[in-house]
């Protein structure tokens, strides 16, 4: 493997960023902490596949033994899959620790994007991004990602934010650190499990090359800040979202009456919906993460293509 800024960058991933290929980074915290074993393992070599099939590299990220890798072989994924909730959930704060002490961490979408980044990759798919969690204006509960997004130039596709969280304060949160927000084939923001929240976002994409061209532009303007590129679920699965939705707001009155609070709400919430709704989450949130992984696939190669023809017409 090759060695880049103290990244384990592999060998695939670091031919791919030297010929200026397609690449797409994964998060592995969905792996160790989004579902239970084998279905994780099943999903990460299948999300890894789809990005493959539609011509880029998957480079999914994670702490294994205090060394940040970009890029995974199937014994890497198989082990953090089996490791599950052992491995350190790992945001940006918590990477100098797993580093240090030689631990195993699952990057959540700050630390992902902080490594992405470092290795040159530009285009990050994941589920759903985190955000200001209700009641945040009390509690200040607000998620990494959204700072992250506002100082790291990654293009994070994802089907937004869940609605356990408050996703209108989470928009203006985003506004503040000067992120741009987009959605593809509609103007509305997605709730991860339901097409459209009720918010309206300012971009509308409508192919993989808008996508590519948005990210080009911010690279070159030199912003500093990230981008989000919002898919909605699949239709397939948004007639069920809104059975999911009913399970939400009754795993947040039980998470409110047994005093869940700060990084334990979102896992208990999530385990609660997927036994309320008999599993039903848990296929739409794959359905998702697949489709978000074919349509970052397709970016990432369009970016490249892009890439390739301006150094073209510069010679």
């Amino acid at each position: 493997m090759a060695g880049r800024n103290h990244l384990k960058v592999a060998p695939d991933v670091h031919r791919a960023l030297l010929h200026g290929d397609a690449v797409v980074a994964l998060e592995s915290t969905i792996i160790s902490h989004g579902m239970p074993y084998p279905e994780n393992l099943q999903t990460a070599r299948e999300v890894e596949a789809i990005v493959r099939d539609n011509g880029a590299i998957p480079a999914t990220i994670a702490i294994l033994d205090g060394v940040p890798c970009i890029g995974l072989d199937d014994e890497q994924l198989e082990r953090l899959a089996k490791l599950g909730k052992k491995a350190q959930k790992t945001a940006r704060r918590d990477i100098p620790h797993i580093v240090a002490t030689r631990g195993n961490g699952a990057t959540t979408v700050s630390a992902t994007m902080f490594f992405a980044s470092k290795a040159g990759i530009h285009v990050f798919v994941t589920g759903g991004i985190g955000g200001v969690h209700r009641h945040g204006e009390k509690t200040m509960d607000i998620s990494s990602d959204l700072t992250e997004l506002g100082r790291t130039p990654v293009a994070v596709v994802s089907a937004g934010v869940k609605s356990i969280l408050d996703i209108p304060r989470t928009l203006e949160f985003l506004e503040t650190q000067g992120v741009t927000i987009a959605a593809y084939k509609t103007h509305e923001f997605p709730a991860f499990f339901t097409e459209s929240s009720g918010c309206k976002v300012p971009c509308r994409l409508d192919s993989p090359e808008d996508c590519a061209r948005l990210i080009n532009a911010n690279l070159n303007l030199g912003l500093g800040s990230g981008m989000l590129i919002t898919v909605p679920i699949p239709k397939d699965y948004s007639a069920s979202g809104y059975m999911i939705e009913s399970a939400i707001q009754t795993a947040l009155e039980e998470a409110k009456n047994m005093n869940v609070i700060g990084n334990d709400v979102t896992p208990f919430l999530l385990a609660k919906v997927n036994e309320l709704t008999r599993g039903a989450s848990l296929a739409a949130n794959i359905a998702l993460v697949k489709n978000n992984a074919l349509l970052g696939a397709k970016i990432a190669v369009a970016f490249a293509s892009l890439k390739r023809g301006f150094a073209r017409s510069a010679l």
